[in-house]
């Protein structure tokens, strides 16, 4: 099948300019002005903008976690993506401690295989770094396509490592041409604040945002930067939030230090002032928690700076009768937010419609980026001659609401309920094949494929 695209105001990470794309198969044959030539089908897309399809590196569908599941599948959770422009998503393999990488990514495997709506790959969350574990990094990088390591600073008992594990780690993910990524807060002194709010009674999810304080980010953060100083480690910080953690990213700047910063779209657009709402805040319960509105100004600069290089979602969804599970205790409240669907739109709104970022740096930070760092590039991420045909045409002035009513996801609520925003993703197209055309998906369960990753290179 070949299909044109016509007239539409092509958007990438550098350029600017209304052209014809023509999509031959599942990749891209011809870009330019007024092509000659002809397809099976044609697309007007006059008055539009033309983005490349969204990759969101940070996401769990179908994990199980704090006793339940987060509630998105592969399938539900991959065809919400595509919804809202997202056509690549990384979801996260969580290693068992006692247990093997490969075991892990079996299990991964068999739930996602067959069922996924639009494209997905892997990282691999180390929890249990042994001996074994060492010997299957080099198959996971360079048999499977899985190149990221996730390492956990927190959830001491469950999948926390600590700092012996983390160089060991390092040193054999370099060695072998991965990255290593973190979620950076000191998991000890969460521990601790935790344990001593509930001695106090201290039971509502404010508690949860008190238990996490800003310090507990920027310090895991340095302490972070350092590690991957010293072992020499591509390194890539996963869903950063405030302001002390990213003064940590500078000074690592100070020795000439590489580090990859990812934040998240809440952090960018909510605050922890949505914890007073008594138990109504277990909507926006995650870790780290939401921060204040200093830290937002911070994040938008980061962006603008080149600091802060992916906005993702870690979209974790549960739904309400899972977050009742700690009604009585913040601490037993599943950790995590409904985004995958919402993230290219609110990302638009907020920031490019607002004038806090330009269309270049939007692409860069939602589709591009995210495609160098991970090794996809420029198979995925950019509008290029020879990449794959995912596309996003987008309504640039069109408003509308966001509501659990309409989306997409496997939750019974929204973390954006009533947001009035600017921008609309009209029709999306996944490696040449329209997959969702004015609200409709085109595609089936099955449809997404597994991509394997190239070897990164700790630089874009």
């Amino acid at each position: 099948m070949s299909l044109l695209i016509k007239n539409g105001r092509i958007i990438t990470a550098t350029d600017a300019y209304v052209a014809d794309i023509l999509v031959e198969g599942e990749t891209i044959r011809a870009i330019g002005k007024d092509l000659p030539f002809s397809a099976d089908e044609t697309i007007d897309a006059t008055d539009l903008l033309v983005f490349p399809g969204g990759i969101d590196p940070h996401v769990h569908l179908d994990m199980p976690f704090m006793g339940t599941f987060s509630s998105d599948t592969h399938e539900t959770g991959t065809r919400a993506a595509l919804h809202g422009g997202t056509t690549t998503v990384i979801d996260f393999v969580l290693q068992k401690q006692g247990h093997s990488l490969k075991e892990a990514l079996a299990d991964w495997n068999s739930r996602a295989r067959g069922t996924a709506v639009g494209d997905y790959s892997f990282h691999m969350a180390v929890t249990d770094f042994n001996e074994n574990t060492r010997a299957e990094i080099k198959e996971m990088i360079e048999n499977e396509g899985v190149t990221s390591f996730k390492t956990f600073m927190a959830y001491k008992g469950a999948l926390m490592i600590d700092d012996r594990q983390m160089v060991a780690l390092m040193q054999e993910v370099k060695k072998q041409g991965g990255m290593v990524t973190v979620h950076a807060t000191n998991g000890d002194v969460i521990d601790y604040l935790v344990a001593k709010h509930r001695a106090e009674g201290k039971l509502a999810p404010l508690y949860h945002y008190l238990s996490q304080p800003e310090m507990t980010e920027a310090e895991a953060s340095g302490r972070f930067a350092d590690m991957a100083d010293y072992t020499g480690c591509p390194a890539y910080i996963v869903h950063l939030t405030c302001e002390g953690a990213l003064n940590s990213v500078r000074n690592a700047t100070r020795r000439n230090q590489k580090l990859f910063v990812e934040t998240c779209i809440q952090y960018l657009i909510l605050d922890a002032s949505l914890y007073e709402d008594d138990f109504e805040g277990a909507k926006w319960v995650m870790s780290p928690p939401l921060r204040e509105k200093k830290d937002q100004t911070t994040l938008w600069a980061g962006i603008n700076q080149g600091l802060v290089q992916v906005v993702a979602t870690d979209h974790c969804p549960f739904r309400w009768e899972q977050k009742l599970m700690g009604k009585d205790d913040f601490s037993k409240i599943p950790n995590g937010h409904p985004a995958i669907e919402n993230r290219m739109e609110l990302l638009y709104s907020e920031g490019v419609h607002t004038g806090k970022i330009t269309l270049n740096k939007y692409v860069e930070v939602a589709c591009t980026n995210p495609a160098k760092i991970f090794g996809l590039f420029p198979k995925k991420g950019t509008i290029a001659v020879g990449s794959d045909a995912d596309l996003v045409l987008f309504n640039p002035t069109e408003k509308h609401t966001i509501s659990a009513k309409t989306h997409h996801m496997h939750v019974d609520y929204s973390a954006y309920e009533g947001w009035e925003i600017t921008g609309k993703v009209k029709t999306v197209l996944l490696r040449g094949k329209v997959a969702i055309d004015q609200g409709n998906c085109l595609v089936e369960k099955g449809y997404g494929k597994f991509i394997k990753r190239n070897k990164v290179s700790g630089t874009i």
